[in-house]
């Protein structure tokens, strides 16, 4: 029996990677280099960081440019000539977005749709989405599917989800080739290491490596589907690739984890403080 070809890797592409210099842009960055792609990272630096781009810093196929991503006039130059287009810039946390719903606002909003636009006008190939899996609020399944309403339960959330409209009303209106990705929470090397929920894996390396006990908010039964960030690098890739168009995936394990199993398999003493404003705490799942 004759054997099966082996995959062609796509032509090289010009993709622009907004928020490239955070944790899970900057391994997109790496991967999208790696497979041989020319990369433009857009990113004021507000939360990333040019660190995390060290290992790629001096390749000739990155260029980097500080632009926030919320001034339209500005980035729009810099999308000429584009192929692919991945939005990962964003205000991150519930806490903060509490605090400061404006700013997060206009980073998420008005950000993604500057972004839109200076895609639609480059006549980009292929954009897609950083969604994020706080849209479902507390869900009422789990594994929780595409299908589960959206109830968005605090500013960070309503922003993202709004954001991902704002894409889907673009590949609607003007035919923008897009995909929207609902991230559930990501760990791996150069995750943030201070912050709220999202950064749970990160925070609780930090205490562990300086010998502090680990903070645990309630009772530590709340529930996180932890994912490799190299494997959302390859599902941004994908979609990339894919002939998919005005699609929303989820990209998760499957199996989610509570917070207590988190500190039972780093190890160490736990101190439970109380329960923050809009924690989407919710009863450990059932595996499937």
């Amino acid at each position: 029996m004759p054997k099966e070809p082996a995959p062609v890797n796509p032509e090289p592409v010009h993709a622009i990677v907004t928020g490239g210099a955070g944790f899970i842009g900057s391994h997109l960055v790496e991967r999208l280099i790696a497979d041989g792609h020319r990369v433009t990272v857009v990113d004021n630096l507000s939360t990333g960081s040019a660190d995390n781009l060290a290992a790629v810093a001096k390749h000739p196929a990155l260029t980097v440019q500080a632009a926030d991503v919320a001034d339209a006039e500005a980035i729009e130059p810099l999308f000429a000539g584009a192929d692919w287009v991945f939005h990962l810039a964003a205000l991150a946390d519930i806490v903060p977005s509490i605090q400061r719903p404006l700013d997060y606002h206009r980073a998420n909003v008005d950000g993604t749709a500057a972004v839109l636009e200076a895609a639609r006008k480059a006549a980009v190939k292929r954009f897609v989405y950083a969604a994020s899996l706080s849209c479902y609020g507390i869900p009422d399944a789990y594994p929780t599917p595409e299908t589960a309403p959206a109830r968005p339960m605090y500013p960070y959330a309503l922003t993202k989800y709004i954001g991902e409209q704002y894409v889907g009303h673009w590949h609607q209106t003007y035919g923008l080739p897009t995909v929207s990705l609902r991230l559930f929470n990501v760990y791996g090397p150069r995750a943030r290491t201070a912050g709220t929920y999202g950064a749970v894996f990160g925070v609780f390396l930090a205490q562990k490596l300086a010998g502090e006990p680990f903070t645990v908010i309630g009772d530590g039964t709340q529930t996180r589907d932890f994912t490799f960030v190299s494997d959302v690098a390859a599902a941004f890739v994908a979609a990339a690739e894919s002939d998919l168009e005005g699609a929303v995936m989820n990209v998760g394990s499957g199996f989610p984890e509570s917070v207590n199993r988190l500190v039972e398999l780093l190890g160490g003493p736990v101190v439970h403080l109380p329960k923050r404003p809009a924690s989407p705490i919710a009863p450990t799942p059932t595996r499937r």
